[in-house]
């Protein structure tokens, strides 16, 4: 869940790892660090707290030598703790005994307390709580004049998920970085070489990278990268150079407030950046292009699986009302987190679709294997090319939303929607579940969302701002959703708990009266959505029973004058040309109303306390 960088070339070092370390900041904001290699040896700063505190100190100082050789070299980690308090003793890079060995590493050593033990017994002395720390006195164990081989021996005694880069003072112009489930790219410059946790952070100096692969151990030096297995230890091929197409503009605010309400506005664009090239315009049927499953497999799916964790798990909650309905076969949502430890029946009729963001997500990625391991089918859903879920579930369809730099997910969210709108909708096609006027019209429907969303942003931001100021007062919020706005009134209580810290529940609407009616009273306001559809008058039903516990409503709806009359709070949403299309339209508000609330509490909008972006240990 942390964030590495490292660089190795002729510009300040210390500049490049701060940049870097600048667009990672999602991935953990608890301490920080940075270590070069200059003239008199190894330097380390490190920081609790927000890089801004780091920046500050190595400000502070000036700058200090780092050529050696004629090149700079360094790494530099911002963490999200998983072992040891958020303090600077806790902050990476770690070392050896000696000083000489420097370590960063994002992900988790299971096995770290028996090796420190034993590390220990054999006089090594400990300095921090973490687990990361028991690495650099591994590779210290090993080492005699071969850094990759005292590497390679380390990370045999390593049990758990873990990207590391270690940096030797005895070896400059040299780091080694070891990937083993936990994400590294690397960036390929005239000779200088950049290597990062993610994209963002290299797109200010090159487009052309390389994604390493599980078990990778890549020596990395100014004229490129060296590869081996951990496994073996044997040279292997190296791994293709590939061009990111991301404007380096993405993945900054462009003029709005906070990274979230950039990527909210941005969902329009998003939403059509993932319908692009998968509906053929002569046919009007929809087309997959990246899918290799056979037809075959398609047509004998007698049951499909949604595995996702948070955010995606909602969005493929909403999937299963849309593939139930136009396919027919029974679907599931499972949390990964939950399906990995159980005893689940799944087999070669099924055909699982892990959803992740990142493509990263350990629960997902675990959950995924258990699947692939038992025979079944797998289409993934990722956002980040080559991401792990995307390459080992073989079948991948990216959403192509670009970098989302907010915690809190939105424009993944409706693009990981419009992609399993447009699977549900493939494989009704390709299994004559629908008819081809069906089909034509639930096409038209989505390829208006964009349009839809882009018109109303500004009114419901608009009116989300009035609200908040009232949201913002309470300490529990309820919404209700029946039907396929069920899962969007989950994932509007998520937003708004996520960056808010207000208390917030999504119920199936009919579930109020076994529960969550006791906690009804004039200070609970309630959000309900209700757009025009079969369940419409069971959920005005609802609100007639929150009414009369004095609760406060929030109600989304089309216009309608009986529903404005009953609501403290009225957000209209459109009316598309199909009801499938209605969570798209509704879950937009509930982002800008938790946006909005947050803000006007005065809340770290872009990085909540205690959460990161891309969650890839358990």
């Amino acid at each position: 869940m942390c964030g590495i960088v490292g660089y190795i070339g002729k510009r300040p070092v210390t500049a490049v790892l701060l940049d870097g370390l600048s667009k990672l900041e999602y991935r953990g904001y608890d301490s920080a660090g940075i270590a070069w290699l200059a003239t008199d040896g190894i330097q380390r700063r490190r920081a609790s707290g927000k890089l801004s505190n780091l920046v500050e100190l190595v400000a502070r100082e000036g700058e200090i030598s780092s050529l050696v050789n004629g090149l700079s070299m360094g790494i530099g980690h911002t963490r999200w703790a998983t072992h040891g308090e958020p303090t600077e003793r806790n902050a990476h890079p770690h070392v050896d005994c000696t000083g000489r060995i420097v370590v960063v590493h994002n992900g988790i050593i299971e096995n770290y307390r028996s090796l420190r033990q034993e590390l220990e017994t054999e006089g090594h002395v400990f300095k921090s709580e973490t687990d990361t720390e028991v690495i650099a006195h591994l590779v210290e164990k090993y080492l005699k004049d071969d850094l990759r081989a005292a590497v390679q021996a380390a990370v045999t005694r390593l049990t758990g998920s873990y990207a590391m880069v270690v940096l030797w003072q005895n070896w400059p112009g040299r780091l080694v970085a070891v990937r083993k489930q936990s994400p590294l790219v690397l960036g390929m410059g005239d000779q200088e070489i950049f290597l990062a946790s993610d994209i963002p952070a290299l797109l200010p100096y090159t487009r052309r990278v390389v994604f390493l692969e599980n078990d990778d151990l890549a020596v990395l030096s100014a004229e490129g990268a060296e590869m081996y297995s951990i496994v073996d230890g044997q040279r292997i091929e190296q791994r293709p150079i590939q061009t990111i197409t991301w404007d380096i503009s993405m993945a900054e605010k462009a003029g709005y407030r906070h990274f979230m309400l950039k990527e909210i506005f941005e969902q329009p664009q998003a939403i059509l950046n993932t319908l692009a090239g998968r509906i053929d315009p002569e046919t009007g049927k929809v087309v997959l292009p990246e899918l290799t499953l056979p037809l075959k497999e398609l047509t004998s799916i007698q049951n499909i699986l949604f595995l996702a964790c948070g955010t995606s798990w909602h969005a493929g909650l909403t999937a299963t009302y849309w593939f139930e309905e136009w396919l027919g076969i029974p679907c599931r949502v499972e949390l990964a987190s939950e399906f990995r430890y159980r005893s689940m029946p799944v087999n070669s009729n099924t055909l699982v679709i892990p959803i992740s963001q990142s493509g990263e997500t350990a629960d997902t990625l675990a959950g995924l294997r258990k699947a692939r391991d038992a025979g079944a089918n797998m289409i993934s859903i990722c956002n980040v090319l080559g991401s792990t879920i995307a390459r080992e579930s073989g079948n991948a369809i990216y959403t192509h939303a670009g970098p989302e730099i907010g915690v809190a997910s939105t424009k993944a969210f409706t693009s990981q929607l419009t992609v399993l709108y447009l699977i549900g909708l493939y494989l009704a096609q390709e299994r004559n579940a629908m008819t081809v006027d069906a089909i034509a019209r639930k096409i038209n429907a989505i390829l208006e969302v964009p349009n839809l969303v882009e018109s109303w942003l500004k009114p419901w931001q608009e009116i989300a701002g009035i609200i908040a100021e009232d949201m913002a007062q309470h300490r529990d919020v309820l919404y209700l959703g029946r039907h396929m706005n069920f899962p969007i009134a989950l994932e509007g209580a998520l937003k708004l708990k996520e960056i808010s810290y207000i208390h917030a529940e999504g119920y199936a609407a009919g579930e109020m009266k076994h529960g969550p009616i006791a906690l009804i009273d004039k200070d609970m306001p309630v959000v309900a959505i209700i757009p025009r559809d079969h369940v419409m008058e069971k959920m005005i039903s609802n609100v007639q029973e929150v009414k009369s516990r004095r609760g406060r409503m929030v109600i989304l709806g089309e216009g309608d004058d009986e529903l404005r009359a009953m609501a403290q709070h009225f957000i209209e949403i459109p009316k598309g040309k199909d009801l499938s299309i209605n969570p798209f339209v509704c879950v937009v508000p509930l982002q800008l109303l938790a946006y909005e609330t947050a803000v006007f509490k005065g809340c770290d909008v872009d990085q909540p306390r205690n959460l990161a972006k891309s969650v890839t240990v358990e």
